[in-house]
C-alpha cells in the first residue's frame, strides 16, 4: 500500500480549526510587529529584551536565551547582533566557561523596553486577549500546553 492510504486526513471541523489557528497566529504576530515598529523593534527583538530583563543581572547565556525565545542559535545570533549595533544588548565571554557567550541588556535596552512594554501589552490585548472569551482563553492555554507537553525546548527552538 502507498503512503496516501495511511494519511489521516483532517475532517471539515479540524481543517477549519487548523486554518483559523494559522490565520489567527499570523494576524496576532503582524499586529504585535506593527505596534513595535514605532520603537524600531520586531516581536523577536522585543522578546529578547524581555527575557534578558527578567533575569538578574539582566543577562543570559546565548544558549539559554535561544531556548527561552524559541529561536535557533543562528537566528538568535543575527538578531542579537542587530540589537548590539543599536547598543541595546552587549555580549561578552562567560567568565566560568570561555566558550560560552553572555548576552546582557544595556541601560539603553532597558530604557527602550520600558517605553515599548505598555504599547506591546496594549497590542496583545487588542489583537488577542480582549477578542477571546475568558473560558476560550483558558481552553486555548490548555491546548497550547498540550501541544508543548513532553517536548524539550530544543524541539521548538527552531521556529
Amino acid at each position: 500500500m502507498d503512503e496516501v492510504s495511511y494519511t489521516r486526513w483532517l475532517n471539515d471541523e479540524q481543517q477549519m480549526v487548523w486554518r483559523s489557528c494559522l490565520a489567527g497566529s499570523a494576524y496576532i504576530l503582524t499586529q504585535l510587529d506593527l505596534a513595535l515598529r514605532q520603537f524600531d523593534l520586531d516581536i523577536n527583538e522585543y522578546e529578547i529584551l524581555v527575557r534578558l530583563s527578567e533575569n538578574d543581572p539582566h543577562a543570559l547565556r546565548m544558549s539559554a536565551l535561544a531556548r527561552n525565545t524559541y529561536q535557533s542559535r543562528s537566528r538568535l545570533t543575527h538578531t542579537v547582533s542587530r540589537l548590539e549595533k543599536r547598543d541595546l544588548v552587549s555580549r561578552r565571554r562567560a567568565p566560568d566557561d570561555r566558550r560560552g557567550i553572555i548576552a546582557e541588556l544595556t541601560e539603553a535596552g532597558m530604557g527602550l523596553l520600558n517605553a515599548a512594554a505598555p504599547v506591546h501589552v496594549e497590542s496583545v490585548r487588542r489583537a488577542f486577549i480582549d477578542r477571546v472569551a475568558p473560558e476560550d482563553l483558558r481552553a486555548l492555554g490548555r491546548a497550547m500546553a498540550a501541544v508543548l507537553e513532553g517536548l524539550s525546548p530544543d524541539s521548538y527552538a527552531h521556529c
